[in-house]
């Protein structure tokens, strides 16, 4: 006959690491789900920084301007007739102005009639094409429109 101490034993360890799994299957799966999520957000985050950095390298490639820090703009000015007189300097339309500073046209006409103003990212890429000639500013249209076809 067996030992009865033994067999009790036996037992309730069996419990025991019964009881223990049911407790925590639960927490297990959660854990596998977590690093499941957590993966695929590392695998986006890194999806996102490839494409801000590719974005980043197109428009320089192409000249626009990057986004402008806390310091770049301060001291400068905006005005309507300076807007106009940019555009007119340059001899191009509204909307090719536009398309230059990464706007719409009607964006443009509305900055010269003073009813808008434009935000810190256009502002940005207004000061940066105070700096141009007409040439230039022709030769980054022509890149422009060769990009985005209609």
């Amino acid at each position: 006959m067996p030992n009865i101490a033994a067999v009790l034993k036996d037992e309730i360890r069996r419990l025991a690491l019964r009881e223990i799994k049911a407790a925590t299957s639960t927490t297990k799966q959660a854990v596998v789900q977590y690093r499941h999520d957590i993966a695929k957000l590392k695998q986006q985050l890194q999806q996102q920084k490839k494409t801000a950095f590719l974005e980043a390298r197109e428009r320089k490639r192409l000249g626009q301007p990057q986004a402008a820090g806390k310091g770049e703009l301060e001291g400068v000015r905006h005005s309507a007739r300076s807007v106009r007189a940019q555009r007119k300097r340059l001899g191009l339309s509204a909307a090719d102005y536009g398309k230059l500073v990464g706007v719409s046209g009607l964006t443009v006409y509305t900055w010269e009639h003073g009813t808008s103003r434009p935000r810190k990212a256009q502002l940005a890429a207004l000061v940066a094409g105070r700096g141009i000639g007409k040439r230039e500013a022709l030769k980054r249209l022509e890149v422009l429109n060769r990009r985005k076809p209609r």
